[in-house]
């Protein structure tokens, strides 16, 4: 086999795996309440701005960073989990707390050609590791589209909407990485898992 060609191949089944993984981790979510509840005000906010429903709706921890941006920009961390894969998927939600519309700025996809060709997304964001002074890129799939949320575009005045992004995992002693992405702060988050 050529190195072309395996090289390939371990990429697709990189992406099958993150594909079957999200997919689990979506079936696993669901309602275990006796309808009794009532819904949070974040999840109002979501579903009256119209998109989807998130895994982190309900929930009321303390974000584990939040990354200002300009205009009213927000980007809150509410979980970086390492799984047995190699991967740490960073999830959160980007938040508009501003009085007017705002766009998304295009450098938060980073300048890479094969991400920028995929629309705007977070596609620029890198983890650094302090200790091991290494930085991290958001994983790509087989056709170099960024494992991150990608489409984005306008954020309506207290519109809150879910992201997440995928990289790879820093050795097990780097436990506190920075997440940066362009136009915003940074922020020093925890892996768990």
């Amino acid at each position: 086999m050529s190195i072309r060609f395996t090289a390939k191949a371990r990429r697709g089944l990189l992406a099958l795996a993150v594909a079957a993984g999200l997919a689990l981790g979506m079936a696993g979510c669901g309602s275990g309440g006796s309808g009794d509840d009532k819904p949070s005000a974040r999840a109002s906010a979501s579903k009256e701005s119209g998109s989807k429903p998130s895994t982190q709706e309900g929930k009321s921890e303390a974000p584990l960073a939040e990354l200002s941006g300009s205009d009213g920009l927000m980007v809150q961390i509410t979980s970086a989990q390492k799984d047995s894969g190699g991967f740490v998927t960073v999830n959160g939600n980007l938040k508009n707390d501003g009085a007017k519309s705002v766009a998304i700025p295009a450098q938060v996809s980073g300048d890479e050609t094969e991400i920028v060709k995929h629309g705007i997304s977070l596609g620029g964001a890198t983890l650094v590791d302090p200790l091991g002074k290494k930085r991290y890129y958001v994983l790509r799939d087989t056709e170099g589209r960024p494992l991150t949320t990608v489409g984005l575009g306008t954020v309506d005045a207290g519109q809150t909407i879910p992201v997440f992004m995928q990289f790879p995992a820093p050795p097990a002693n780097a436990t506190a990485v920075t997440l940066q992405l362009p136009t915003f702060s940074s922020g020093t988050i925890k892996i768990s898992g």
